[in-house]
């Protein structure tokens, strides 16, 4: 294992300003379901999970989109360099490794999966185009420095996060994974997020969304089989049920195409997790965030990550995450991704998820 470093941001390279964002609206949680019928948050939707949805709800244009979105805060500098001399690192802590199931003390490996997806700051490639880095990674390094096991990060389809972890072949999964009571079933999970999700609008818009009622007849794009993707139908529902005319709501898996329909005017609002929102404000300069709401609607989720149920293993990663929260480091790494406002104040054992739909 690679010996910690100074929680200093030495970045070589190319790095990418990414400036404070303040929104005067509630941030909170956002996640949802792929794999189980459940709905779907930030990774579920980056990773390009398309379920068909309901065409009867609201007129369907399908494109190709990207739905993984951030919330940045801190003004940072990220390194975008494939070395990451930045990432913060820490020491083993010797009573928290003590509570390791067996398995692990004998291996001294922790098997990580990401997400193989580009959805910055949360997972993102590095210069070399090569290299994934980003928050999911650097927490995953803070909680195997933290059991003194040596990391091992393997990259894989959002689909196949869940099939590693049934297998074993991936210890747990860090990936921007939310927590829902149908995984529950399967799974164990330590949190280390709240989730939210936001509205982007072109830069300039005067459009505001603080409700359902601010996306009544205005032409929405969200990706297909996510979290968001219910919320903003079950809104449609109740604007149509209140006599408001319906939206337009349109599907892309693509972050340049919708990117393209905002600047054009074929939709109005785009709605996915808000970091990536967030970091595409940032770094384009073509958008602004009108609206953040939690990942559940109303209902607050957290982003955790995830271990096989009765495995042993979400205990002490929460240990673990509970430990860097107290010493700062959880901080730390948080801001380096302009992450700040989803921080969490302590890691719950599966904490309560977004009901099963």
């Amino acid at each position: 294992m690679e010996s910690p470093v100074n929680r200093t941001h030495r970045s070589r390279g190319a790095v990418i300003a990414a400036a404070v964002i303040a929104l005067g609206l509630v941030a909170s949680a956002c996640g949802s379901d792929t794999d189980g019928g459940t709905a779907d948050a930030a990774t579920d939707t980056v990773a390009g999970t398309a379920a068909s949805s309901d065409d009867s709800t609201a007129p369907a244009e399908t494109v190709t989109e990207n739905s993984a979105a951030p919330v940045a805060v801190a003004t940072e500098a990220f390194d975008t360099t494939p070395e990451q001399d930045s990432r913060i690192r820490v020491d083993k802590v010797d009573s928290i490794a003590e509570t390791l199931p067996a398995e692990w003390k004998e291996s001294g490996k922790l098997k990580v999966g990401i997400g193989e997806f580009d959805a910055p700051p949360l997972i993102l490639y590095a210069d070399d185009e090569t290299t994934l880095i980003g928050n999911e990674i650097d927490i995953a390094y803070l909680v195997a420095d933290t059991l003194g096991l040596e990391i091992d990060v393997e990259p894989t389809s959002w689909e196949n996060l869940f099939l590693s972890v049934d297998s074993g072949q991936y210890d747990a999964a860090f990936a921007n994974i939310t927590v829902t009571e149908e995984r529950k079933e399967k799974y164990d999970f330590a949190s280390y997020r709240v989730d939210s999700l936001a509205f982007e609008a072109k830069a300039g818009s005067d459009i505001v969304v603080n409700g359902p009622a601010d996306v009544a007849g205005l032409k929405v794009a969200v990706g297909s089989g996510t979290n968001q993707e219910q919320i903003l139908l079950a809104w449609d529902e109740e604007n149509k049920a209140a006599g408001l005319e319906p939206a337009e709501i349109s599907y892309y898996q693509n972050e340049a195409d919708f990117l393209l329909a905002l600047d054009s005017g074929r939709i109005d609002l785009y709605f996915g997790p808000s970091p990536s929102a967030s970091y595409r404000h940032e770094t384009t300069g073509k958008t602004d965030i009108v609206g953040v709401v939690p990942g559940g609607g109303d209902i607050p989720a957290q982003i955790a990550a995830m271990t096989l149920k009765d495995s042993g293993l979400a205990a002490p990663i929460a240990a673990a995450l509970n430990h860097v929260i107290e010493s700062g480091a959880y901080g730390d790494v948080l801001a380096k991704w302009g992450l700040d406002v989803e921080a969490i104040d302590a890691s719950e054992v599966n904490p309560p998820g977004l009901p099963a739909s």
